[in-house]
């Protein structure tokens, strides 16, 4: 390329990073003015770009991260020095750690004022270097293109994540000389070495039990093509962390064994534990937590742009490194035939799919009011067809959907794991309206979540965007007190008071809806549906199942054990089936899982304390934690007491005594849970 063109001359520095944003393609910047940047506002006026006013800068960036999260190309923030910039980083940080491109524009003061004690003087650079890939002032003004240019490379290639870019006030206000850089859209890696892909085709061809784990870059939509083509042509089980939503194909349903994440409890931690051969594609650990899944039994295999970030729970015996969907096509060329399931890999996809069909005829029966999520999450399975495009809040709400709400496009749904970040939801839904302004977007928070960026209901209603949002009410922070319960067994800082949420939409100008009983909850949601234009839902929600109780039985292979097992599982419970006798445990076990529940089984001799420990630390592992032990294991020798031997006295002791008490002392020992 000609770098020797004549330099052109600007009137201002702002100009020239105008015009080096159209030149990357951008068609939206979202951002709140302030006097160090406003500059850049005011040559936004003679541009094409469309500048959108946000109420917060936080909110700014969560709506460029659903644009470069749904096109691939970097959202654009743009915001004024000291707080502008401060309270931007949240968003920053959120969308880096979710692998959403998005670069950030902030004013600053003049360089020559840097070192004093300024107004709205502070070190941004600094500030953002930790959340971002790049963080960058602008030292000169013949270097404006150079600075913002790299700034889209780094947010857009290898793993996308965010970029900050300081524009010092003399540098956007002054004249600048330069000329704007093209964009880098020819910028591809190609695919791994191919004696590597060799290498995991033939593992592939050795497994007993290979499992597909995919991560959030597997859900790119090229990524998603190539998987397609992989999983018709091995018949691998696939299973999927929340933000890999949509990348599995419906075609390919009945080998799906669901989302895993936060919890080890999920069809798809069974597959992973049965795995001998674990083949992670777009995965990073931050997406569900390498000890949660990793057994280390089986073979590792990395699948990525970027080399595996080791840690002691995840390290590849394979890594293929390159383009992820070149990879995956050269992968599938060298898959000779398809894999025949192993009896108990189709046995646990085959309870898996039991567990749907269940759990929706139970979401469709549930009537009590307030609801309870799976009535709400089956309500909004049938308004969430493929030309909707869903995003979700955190809080309880998003395990219930990431569980048991369906996606088969990709991108179709926005979910957050990375930071776990309140008050997304609303933003993503707008940034994700402007990207495809003829596609509905329904948005789903808590109450908590929704007032921290529910004053961007105006800037839906000023831009006329089709969303939906949908508010779960409980007055609460939920997720947190379901583990300060647990932890604490009391609460502290969760509960707030109530809010009328239909009038306030209706104060916003946007159409409030209330879902006043359960008969109402469907009609509603289909009214508020057909509003072409901002919308609100606010539910009720009965969280007293959110606790996902579960449980441990011992001698549940038949009897009084068994029937104890049964109906905590009838209620709710997951459960596991701890016996002696390894054949009659997993009959229990497996009546469980058939009809519905969620049940592991443990071999264990009560009278042996090594073996009890090994049970507990079993299902802990298998479900996630437990919170009763029924201790049921029992002998009554009805031997005439002349003739009770030292050997009858030591075996009812071991059994009705030292075993309860190993089980107990056991399981009382703190475990590690997951944080949420």
């Amino acid at each position: 390329m000609n770098n020797k063109k004549p330099l052109r001359q600007w009137a201002h520095g702002a100009d020239m990073v105008v015009s080096q944003l159209e030149a990357q393609g951008v068609k939206h910047v979202f951002g709140i003015p302030g006097a160090k940047i406003d500059k850049v506002f005011d040559s936004l006026n003679d541009s094409p770009i469309e500048l959108i006013p946000v109420r917060h800068e936080a909110n700014a960036a969560f709506m460029a991260a659903a644009v470069g999260r749904i096109t691939g190309k970097a959202g654009v923030a743009l915001v004024t020095s000291g707080p502008g910039c401060s309270n931007l980083i949240t968003g920053m940080a959120t969308a880096n750690s979710e692998g959403d491109p998005v670069v950030a524009l902030g004013g600053a003061v003049k360089r020559s004022d840097k070192a004093k004690l300024v107004h709205q003087s502070m070190d941004t650079v600094a500030m953002f270097s930790p959340v971002t890939k790049y963080s960058v002032e602008v030292p000169s003004s013949d270097a404006i293109a150079e600075v913002v240019s790299n700034a889209f490379r780094a947010a857009e290639h290898g793993r996308p994540g965010s970029a900050f870019v300081s524009l010092p006030q003399d540098i956007s206000d002054g004249p600048a000389t330069g000329n704007i850089l093209p964009a880098n859209g020819s910028v591809k890696a190609g695919a791994a070495p191919d004696a590597a892909i060799e290498e995991v085709a033939k593992l592939i061809a050795q497994a007993k039990n290979p499992v597909f784990l995919l991560g959030l870059m597997a859900s790119q939509a090229e990524n998603s093509a190539a998987l397609f083509h992989v999983l018709e042509k091995s018949h691998i089980p696939v299973t999927s962390t929340y933000q890999a939503a949509g990348a599995v194909n419906q075609q390919h349903f009945a080998r799906f064994a669901g989302r895993v994440g936060l919890f080890n409890n999920q069809a798809g931690d069974r597959l992973l534990q049965l795995a001998d051969l674990v083949v992670c594609i777009g995965y990073s650990p931050v997406e569900y937590e390498p000890a949660m899944w990793n057994t280390g039994d089986a073979t590792l295999v990395h699948i990525d742009v970027l080399p595996a970030y080791e840690e002691r729970n995840y390290v590849p015996d394979v890594e293929l490194v390159g383009d992820i969907a070149s990879t995956l096509d050269k992968l599938t060329a060298r898959i000779e035939k398809p894999l025949i399931l192993s009896p108990r890999a189709s046995e646990i996809l085959v309870d898996r799919q039991h567990q749907r069909e269940l759990l929706s005829r139970r979401g469709a029966q549930l009537n009590q009011f307030a609801l309870h999520p799976l009535r709400i999450v089956r309500a909004m399975q049938d308004i969430v067809n493929d030309d909707v495009t869903l995003t979700v809040d955190m809080g309880s709400f998003h395990i219930w959907i990431a569980r048991y709400l369906y996606s088969f496009r990709a991108r179709q749904l926005m979910i957050s794991n990375g930071q776990q970040t309140m008050g997304v939801a609303l933003p993503w839904a707008i940034g994700a309206w402007l990207v495809n302004p003829g596609r509905k977007v329904v948005s789903v928070s808590g109450d908590g979540g929704f007032l921290q960026s529910s004053m961007e209901l105006e800037t839906a209603v000023r831009l006329g965007a089709n969303v939906l949002h949908i508010i779960w009410v409980d007055n609460a922070y939920n997720m947190v007190a379901i583990q300060e319960e647990k932890k604490y067994q009391r609460l502290s800082g969760v509960n707030f008071g109530p809010v009328d949420f239909k009038a306030y939409a209706d104060a916003f100008g946007a159409r409030g809806f209330a879902v006043e009983s359960a008969e109402a909850l469907e009609p509603t949601l289909r009214a508020a549906m057909d509003v072409n234009g901002p919308a609100v839902v606010a539910i009720p929600v009965d969280y007293s199942d959110n606790h996902l109780l579960m449980t441990l039985v011992t001698g549940a292979g038949q009897g009084i054990g068994k029937a104890i097992a049964l109906r905590l599982a009838k209620d709710g419970f997951a459960v596991a089936v701890a016996d002696y006798n390894a054949k009659t445990a997993k009959e229990v076990a497996d009546e469980i899982n058939r009809n519905g529940g969620r049940a592991l089984e443990v071999t264990a001799d009560v009278s042996d304390r090594d073996q009890v420990f090994a049970a507990v630390e079993a299902a802990r592992k298998g479900l996630g934690g437990f919170d009763v032990i029924v201790n049921n294991a029992g002998v009554a020798p009805s031997t005439p007491i002349e003739d009770i031997t030292p050997e009858i006295v030591d075996k009812v002791y071991n059994i009705n005594v030292k075993g309860p008490k190993a089980t107990a002392g056991k399981s009382s020992t703190p475990a590690p849970r997951p944080a949420t």
